[in-house]
Order: structure tokens, then C-alpha cells, then sequence
């Protein structure tokens, strides 16, 4: 194993940060896997700790066939902010940024570097393609933040990887995971691994998330390059494992167990690995995500636990003013997996409280909420 120690010397006051990259393996293929970049999701973080465990021991077994590069804290800033006693890793407390989005689009410049350098050769088209993001990164500006710099080194580790996992959770949620459609059929494995519920596909949704800031420029590349053999070299996904409380040790123990079984199957690490005990989950358009809000103030009682199918017109949750007696049952509007609810139980008017999967698009444009 070696370990990578970033200095992220841009924070108030000369603030100084560490983020720390786990590198195992050697060879031309690689796995980069991600936790907490939302500081406040835990269930990866501690899913990290027993991957750890499990690759050092994989590495002196002589078991690994590429390289496994796994940052098990992907977020020092967001880790250390705490408001009266409550952990708020979403977002950055100085600019209000979410910490998940506007990473650096690559393929517009890369494409620029790249007239006349590519041919028939998928190989070498993906180390061409790689080398490029890789200097675009080198040769931007100075970062203006400690977060832009934070970003930067996550996306300089992960743009040359063939496998991306970032590893993040929702508030009281069923395992699901974000991918673009055309990766869909490989990643059907995993979530049969894991019992993921539903796999939410999109090509953009907006926002230049972590997932899609890796994946997104290959589709990007290919379109701008007809002509050249250019694969979608980079499967990623945001993965995301339960609800914030979910931060068992069974729990974690199984995600890690599941995804090295699925490293194993991608080439990644020998050996015999049990196969997936459930079925795989279904993939549904994130257009066709459904959020549901509460129509005034009130106490909220769940009808049904993240995870269920639900049908359209199914009561999902109620809204309860104890002081006027307003009852407010909210229904889905269309069927598919309830597979996210807010885990506070008492709502302002307008707040989200519980998203539905659905098979047809209802929404349009940017589709990520911050």
C-alpha cells in the first residue's frame, strides 16, 4: 500500500487540510473509489475502512490485477464543520457551495488538444485522452479556494480511472445509485451485489457533479470525434448506501464485500468471489424522478419506508398541524420506487420529504437539487 498525502494549503487564515489517497495494486487498469464527499454521508466512509482492511490484505495475497486507488475521507473541509452541534457537510459554510458540484468540465478543452491525434485504436485513444485531462488539470490557474483546490485533486486522481465509486448517502434512504444510461449494463451487476433498488440514469443532469465530471466527457469526446474509435472508458457512478444512519458494521462489512465482488468480475482482483445473491435492480430515466413536498407546516408520519414500490395515487406520507388540525395526506404521483424520504420529521411548507423512481420522464433540464 501507498499512501498519497495532498496538502490543501488555501483556507482562511493559512488553514492547512490533508487528503489522503490509499494506493494499492499495480498495472495499467485502475478502480478509484471515493467516500464522503458529502462530509455528513457516513455509510461510505465506513464501508472505505473495511475496503481498506480487505485490500491490504487482497495486496499481500498477490490478488490484485490492476491498481485500487480508495480515499476513504474525500472531504477534510466538510468534516470539521459543525454548526451547534450539527454536522453540516453538504455544503461549504463560507460560499454556501455545495461540495459535489462545478467540478471542472474537461471536455471542451481536451477536445481542443486533441484535432488530429486520434485514429483506430481504442488503446491508444484512451491514453491519448487520459494524458490530456491529466495536463488540462496541470495546467490550470492557481485554485482561487481551498475547495477548488480539494476538487481538483479528487478529479486528477479519478480522470485516469476506468472504475469510479463515490461513495455518498442519502437522508433516510434504500441503496441507489446514479449512472449514464449507455454504462447501465455493466453496472447491473453491482447493484445485484449490493440490493440497490433502482439505478437513476441520466446523461447531464446538471450541476457537474463528481460522477459525471469523470464519465460524462468520454460521451462528449465520442460525439465530438466521429471518426475515432473513442469507448466510454470511464464507468462511473455516484453510489449511494442507505440513509445517513445507516453506519453499521454488517452494513458496511457487506457494501465492501459487494464491491470487491464486482471489482473481481471487471478483471480487477482474482480469486473466487461468491456470486450476486439478489436480482439486479431496475435502471429508470432521473427525469423520472418524482419529489414530493409538504403543502404546509407540520408534524410528518410515513406511510411507507424508503425502498417499497409504490403506485400512483398510494398515500406515501402526512403532514399533521396539531395546533389547527390541518391533515394533509400526500400521494404519489406516478409508480416506481419510494426510494428516499427526509429524515426530519417535522416540515416547513415546501419542503422536499420523500422521492419516487418512476419509469416515465417528468422532469426536464437540471434535475440535481442542491
Amino acid at each position: 500500500m501507498e499512501r498519497i498525502d495532498h496538502l490543501l494549503p488555501w483556507g482562511h487564515l493559512g488553514c492547512e487540510r490533508q487528503l489522503s489517497v490509499f494506493r494499492f495494486g499495480s498495472g495499467e487498469r485502475k478502480a478509484y473509489i471515493q467516500a464522503s464527499l458529502h462530509a455528513d454521508e457516513l455509510p461510505g466512509m465506513r464501508a472505505a475502512w473495511e475496503l481498506k482492511k480487505r485490500l491490504i490484505e487482497l495486496e499481500r495475497q498477490g490478488a490484485l490485477n490492476g491498481v485500487i486507488e480508495l480515499v476513504p475521507v474525500a472531504n477534510p473541509m466538510g468534516l470539521g464543520q459543525l454548526l451547534q452541534g450539527s454536522h453540516q457537510g453538504r455544503f461549504e459554510v463560507g460560499s454556501g457551495k455545495n461540495f459535489n458540484r462545478d467540478f471542472v468540465e474537461l471536455s471542451e478543452p481536451v477536445i481542443a488538444q486533441l484535432h488530429g491525434k486520434l485514429g483506430d485504436d481504442p488503446h491508444a485513444n484512451v491514453r491519448t485522452i487520459r494524458q490530456a485531462m491529466s495536463d488540462v488539470l496541470s495546467a490550470l490557474p492557481a485554485p482561487s479556494s481551498q475547495l477548488q483546490g480539494m476538487q481538483r485533486t479528487l478529479l486528477s486522481h479519478a480522470c485516469t480511472a476506468d472504475i469510479v465509486l463515490d461513495l455518498h448517502c442519502d437522508a433516510e434512504a434504500a441503496l441507489h445509485m446514479y449512472a449514464l444510461p449507455q454504462h447501465w449494463p455493466q453496472w447491473r451487476s453491482l447493484s445485484a451485489h449490493l440490493n440497490v433498488k433502482v439505478g437513476l440514469l441520466a446523461e447531464d443532469s446538471g450541476g457537474s457533479s463528481f460522477d459525471e465530471a469523470c464519465s460524462l466527457p468520454w460521451l462528449r469526446l465520442s460525439r465530438a470525434f466521429p471518426e475515432a474509435q473513442i469507448p466510454l472508458a470511464c464507468l462511473a457512478t455516484t453510489l449511494e448506501l442507505g440513509g445517513q444512519a445507516d453506519t453499521g458494521r454488517d452494513e458496511a462489512i457487506f457494501h465492501a464485500e459487494g464491491i470487491l465482488a464486482f471489482l473481481a468480475e471487471q478483471g480487477l482482483i482474482h480469486g473466487d468471489w461468491p456470486a450476486a445473491q439478489h436480482e439486479p435492480c431496475e435502471g429508470m430515466p432521473f427525469e423520472g424522478t418524482e419529489l414530493l413536498f409538504a403543502p404546509h407546516a407540520g408534524v410528518i408520519s410515513y406511510l411507507r419506508k424508503a425502498g417499497d414500490w409504490v403506485e400512483a395515487g398510494e398515500p406515501i406520507f402526512e403532514v399533521i398541524d396539531p395546533l389547527e388540525d390541518r391533515v394533509s395526506i400526500i400521494c404519489a404521483g406516478t409508480s416506481g420506487v419510494l426510494f428516499a424520504v427526509e429524515r426530519l420529521r417535522y416540515a416547513q411548507a415546501g419542503f422536499w420529504l420523500a422521492k419516487v423512481a418512476g419509469r416515465e420522464a417528468l422532469r426536464h433540464g437540471r434535475l440535481l437539487n442542491d
